[in-house]
């Protein structure tokens, strides 16, 4: 097996950082992305090679793939992104890796499935915060409860987020949340749960949020009821809330133009002081159908670093071949325990 693998987006926020991490450890990715100014700087930083490719033209993402056995993809949103490069993958047969946290993507992938055990391929999306972390406590819960038909999964990230993160959260304003409901996805208005968690830090005011588990953790565990929370302020929620009503304003093209050029002026994210002094808090609970429930929580580090430290682990699974053609989940392939690996991390069960 080729031992060469891609890093694509590598001069953004994400890339660039996994790019860093990854050189520490001594690996050598091949970094990859449109911009060959910003390829090079990188790459010279941390004296690895590279390759510029776009991802409108084909040829030249095949040519970048060329010898290579993985790709790990970081250059969101993902919405925009992930066909070219998924087909790509199947037409160089690379296996696919990339951190979107975005439920239209993940069912995308899952829907080529049968393409990728034919090609002989692996289609992991989801290797960072989204979703590794909430991916191994749902099938963690569901060991604990194997009749469990109800999952609620929450989390807090204590941090600032990147310019590519605000963006893809910028393209979601106004659009409907999501939960699963007897196995289906089903549209919800944003906003619309609410509930108190304890991550650890005190209670804790949460919301529903379309999050890439409402997909992942169903392939994962087979719970057919599954929400998402996260944690925000109180005037968060309530903004939340309105877009219901405004919703339709939000997605007009110079709105979105307008605060996506806002977040231009932005620093790219946080610095390593920031990164330092964050955190990951996760928190799950399942239910079935008698009423019994087990719940556990998560702590982890900041997401970023989180982000890049587990899509380097799974990374380094695929180099070694540990690897299952079609498409998988992190849980489903590497266990609940693989959030583990990460320094730091701190597993434990409430109830």
């Amino acid at each position: 097996m080729a031992r060469d693998w891609l890093l694509y987006g590598a001069y953004g926020y994400t890339g660039e950082l996994t790019a860093r991490l990854a050189a520490e450890k001594g690996m050598k990715p091949i970094l990859a992305g449109r911009d060959p100014a910003k390829l090079e700087e990188v790459a010279r930083r941390y004296n690895l090679d590279y390759r510029v490719a776009s991802l409108d033209d084909p040829s030249s993402i095949d040519r970048a793939l060329a010898g290579v056995a993985v790709v790990l993809h970081t250059a969101g949103p993902f919405s925009h992104t992930y066909k070219a490069m998924s087909d790509a993958c199947l037409r160089q047969k690379v296996h696919y890796l990339d951190i979107t946290g975005e439920i239209a993507v993940y069912e995308g992938l899952a829907a080529r499935d049968q393409e990728a055990r034919s090609a002989g391929i692996m289609l992991m999306p989801g290797v960072g915060f989204d979703v590794v972390p909430s991916d191994n406590l749902a099938t963690y819960l569901k060991n604990r409860l194997p009749d469990a038909n109800q999952l609620a999964l929450a989390f807090q990230g204590l941090g600032r987020v990147s310019r590519g993160t605000a963006n893809t959260m910028t393209e979601s304003m106004g659009r409907p949340g999501a939960i699963r409901q007897n196995g289906k996805i089903i549209p919800v208005p944003p906003g619309y749960k609410t509930r108190t968690v304890d991550f650890g830090r005190g209670p804790t005011d949460v919301v529903t949020i379309p999050w890439g588990d409402v997909s992942t953790a169903y392939y994962s565990t087979g719970i057919p009821n599954i929400e998402v929370f996260t944690a925000m302020p109180p005037a968060a929620m309530k903004s939340l809330r309105m877009s219901r009503y405004i919703g339709w304003l939000l997605r007009l093209g110079p709105v979105q133009n307008y605060l996506k050029a806002q977040i231009k002026k932005k620093k790219p994210g946080p610095d390593d002081t920031e990164r330092q002094r964050g955190a990951s808090l996760l928190w799950g609970e399942v239910r079935n159908a008698a009423g019994q429930s087990h719940s556990s929580r998560i702590h982890g580090p900041e997401g970023y670093t989180l982000t890049a430290l587990t899509s380097l682990i799974i990374v380094d699974r695929v180099l070694h071949g540990k690897v299952s053609p079609g498409f998988q989940t992190p849980s489903k392939m590497y266990g609940p325990d693989l959030i583990m690996e990460v320094p730091g991390v701190i597993r434990e069960d409430l109830s």
